[in-house]
C-alpha cells in the first residue's frame, strides 16, 4: 500500500511510461478523464482514448467525452456497442456487468489491435473494491489493466489531483450506466432506460446534483444527495418532479429518505 499522495502519482506516471503505448476505455467520468490526462502527459500520441456509444449511456455523456478529449488534445475514437443485444445482460442477472464489460472490452481490444497497441486500461480505483463489481472479473479475463488501482489511488485523491490539473471533471458527480437504475431480475429495455434518463435530466435541470432515479415498474424511486432532500420538499419543486416522472411514463413518484448511495440496488443480492 502506498501512503503518500505524491508518491502515488509518481508511481502512476512511472508505470504509464513503462507501458509505452496505451488504449484507455474512456467514459468522460472523473476517473477515466484523470487517467487519460495523466497518460497523455506521459505518452502523448501513443495514447488512444476509446468511448463506446450505447443505449445504456445518455447521448450527452458521449458528447461530453468528445469535448473533453478535444480540450485535452487526446487522440479519441468512438465505437458502437449495444448491450441490449446480449441476452444475458438484457435479462438483468446480478452479474449483468460481467456480460457488459466482456463485450465492451472485446470491442476496445479490437480497436487497440488495429492501432498496434497491446495494452488496454480502465479507470478502476481503490474505491471500486468496496462495492459489488462483477465487471472486474471480465476485466481480469480480458487482460485489462487498472493503473489507478495499481497506484492505490482512490476517488477523493483523483478529485484532488484533477482539481490541481484544472480538469473540468474534478467535481463531476459519478454516473454509472443507466442499467444500474433497474433492479436485478427486471428486464432491461430501451423504454426503461429512456424513462430514467428523461427524469434524471429533468432533475439535473432543476438544480439537483448527485442523484439517481431507480425504475421500479410504475414507481420512480428518487435518491437525492441528503443535503438536497429539503429542497425537494418545496411544493412547487415537488410538483415539477412529479410532472417530470409522469411525463416519462411513471405512475407514482417516491423520494427515498435515505438519500443517494452507491449501489443501493445491491442490497438484496444475497436474497436472490
Amino acid at each position: 500500500m502506498i501512503n503518500d499522495r505524491k508518491t502515488k502519482l509518481d508511481y502512476l506516471r512511472q508505470n504509464l511510461r513503462k507501458i509505452g503505448s496505451l488504449v484507455v476505455a474512456f467514459s468522460g467520468g472523473v476517473d477515466s478523464t484523470f487517467l487519460v490526462a495523466v497518460a497523455h502527459e506521459e505518452l502523448g500520441d501513443r495514447l488512444l482514448a476509446v468511448t463506446a456509444t450505447s443505449p445504456i449511456h445518455p447521448e450527452y455523456e458521449r458528447l461530453e467525452a468528445m469535448k473533453l478529449a478535444s480540450s485535452l488534445g487526446i487522440r479519441h475514437k468512438i465505437v458502437e456497442s449495444n448491450e441490449l443485444e446480449i441476452e444475458n445482460f438484457r435479462k438483468n442477472p446480478t452479474n449483468r456487468c460481467y456480460y457488459c464489460k466482456k463485450a465492451l472490452f472485446a470491442i476496445i481490444k479490437d480497436v487497440a489491435a488495429m492501432h498496434g497497441i497491446c495494452v488496454v486500461a480502465d479507470g478502476t480505483t481503490v474505491d471500486d473494491l468496496s462495492d459489488y463489481r462483477p465487471g472486474k472479473l471480465a476485466a481480469k479475463e480480458m487482460g485489462i489493466i487498472s493503473p489507478l488501482l495499481e497506484a492505490d489511488i482512490g476517488k477523493e485523491e483523483i478529485r484532488t489531483f484533477s482539481s490541481e490539473m484544472g480538469l473540468a471533471t474534478a467535481s463531476k458527480p459519478s454516473f454509472p450506466c443507466l442499467a444500474s437504475r433497474i433492479p436485478y431480475g427486471s428486464e432491461i429495455t430501451k423504454e426503461k432506460l429512456k424513462a430514467v434518463d428523461s427524469v434524471e435530466r429533468s432533475l439535473h435541470n432543476m438544480g439537483f446534483g448527485q442523484m439517481r432515479v431507480r425504475h421500479h415498474g410504475d414507481i420512480a424511486r428518487i435518491e437525492l444527495d441528503v443535503k438536497q432532500i429539503n429542497m425537494a420538499c418545496n411544493l412547487e419543486m415537488r410538483e415539477r418532479m412529479v410532472k417530470a416522472a409522469r411525463s416519462a411514463g411513471f405512475t407514482y413518484v417516491t423520494l427515498d429518505l435515505e438519500g443517494y448511495r452507491t449501489g443501493s440496488l445491491n442490497i438484496r443480492i444475497e436474497d436472490m
